[in-house]
């Protein structure tokens, strides 16, 4: 019963991580797209002047947010327990101020001709990343989290003991060896740490 937890855990640590990072990658995307463009006339025989203006320039704040909620998705399979159901609170807030963006994009005048299917899909990928958001704010603390291979292995009374009492390190087998003749030994292919 445990296995079948723990595969339902890692399924859903993955959904929540993808709505995340599709959803901060769209708003980010469609943040950097042109939202409006205005032409102003001038005297003949001079063309017209075109003023594009994107998603970025009109709210500097919007791609920024969706480049934090990019990368709190990708955090969120680096924690465990509550610190990844605080991240999970911090994604759906950031994903929300997404939301409030595209919304703004899309019922502000701004001038000129104005392009609501990127500040739609600015809105959209704020609510996919919301959601994953708050997902794992609500579940994350249940599921798996990395496992210990990548972590640092503790060490043990007796190798910080030799450690501190030997500052030059002369218990590895490394010892009297200048470091050029151990990278020369690994250029060649040979183990520098056999005997």
């Amino acid at each position: 019963m445990s296995g079948e937890r723990a595969v339902v855990g890692r399924r859903a640590l993955t959904y929540a991580v993808l709505l995340c990072l599709a959803g901060a990658g769209l708003a980010l995307w469609a943040a950097t797209r042109s939202w409006s463009v205005e032409m102003s006339v001038r005297p003949a025989p001079l063309p017209p002047v075109r003023d594009t203006r994107s998603g970025a320039s009109l709210l500097p704040w919007l791609p920024a947010l969706a480049l934090v909620t990019l990368a709190g998705g990708g955090a969120v399979l680096a924690t465990r327990g509550r610190l990844r159901r605080a991240l999970g609170v911090l994604l759906g807030v950031l994903g929300l101020a997404v939301v409030a963006g595209g919304g703004y994009g899309l019922v502000a005048d701004v001038g000129g001709a104005v392009s609501r299917q990127w500040p739609a899909l600015c809105l959209l990928g704020g609510l996919l990343a919301a959601v994953g958001g708050w997902w794992t704010a609500l579940r994350g603390g249940e599921w798996p989290a990395m496992g210990a291979r990548y972590e640092r292995p503790a060490r043990t009374t007796a190798q910080a003991a030799s450690a501190q009492g030997d500052p030059a390190g002369s218990s590895t087998p490394l010892a009297g060896r200048r470091t050029t003749e151990a990278w020369d030994a690994l250029d060649r292919g040979e183990d520098p740490t056999a005997d």
